[in-house]
């Protein structure tokens, strides 16, 4: 008797997919448990820090939902809002670095370093999307 060897390779686009969507599942969660750090990044000119938390918590947490569910029109449709919901928050990293201050600090650094580091999950979400 013979058992049928499956192909042991993961596909890229799939692991891609469950990191970002446990990413964003857990982000979003987080958002909820432990507001404060997300409440201070919230741009002033919006106003509302609240609403806008609780925003972002929704559309993370229901975006890494849709990309870990079963159904691929459901992962497509969790991608595109997985990038929407990356560039819709890239103005609050923007105001954090800059509230930062010059790079010369951990903290200062790590929030420059994260403007160019939501480029690649920009592509990925859209990538998701795509598939």
């Amino acid at each position: 008797m013979t058992a049928a060897i499956e192909d042991a390779t993961v596909d890229p686009l799939e692991a891609s997919r469950k990191r970002m969507g446990a990413m964003l599942l857990f982000m979003g969660i987080a958002h909820v448990l432990v507001p404060k750090p997300f409440l201070k990044i919230i741009p002033k000119a919006l106003g509302a820090p609240r609403f806008w938390n609780l925003l972002a918590a929704a559309a993370e947490t229901t975006a890494g939902a849709l990309l870990l569910s079963g159904d691929p029109e459901r992962r497509r449709l969790g991608g595109w809002l997985a990038l929407a919901t990356i560039v819709g928050v890239y103005p609050a990293n923007i105001d954090m670095a800059l509230k930062a201050g010059p790079p010369t600090s951990p903290y200062a650094i790590g929030a420059w370093l994260r403007l160019p580091g939501q480029f690649p999950m920009i592509r990925t979400a859209y990538r998701l999307a795509q598939a």
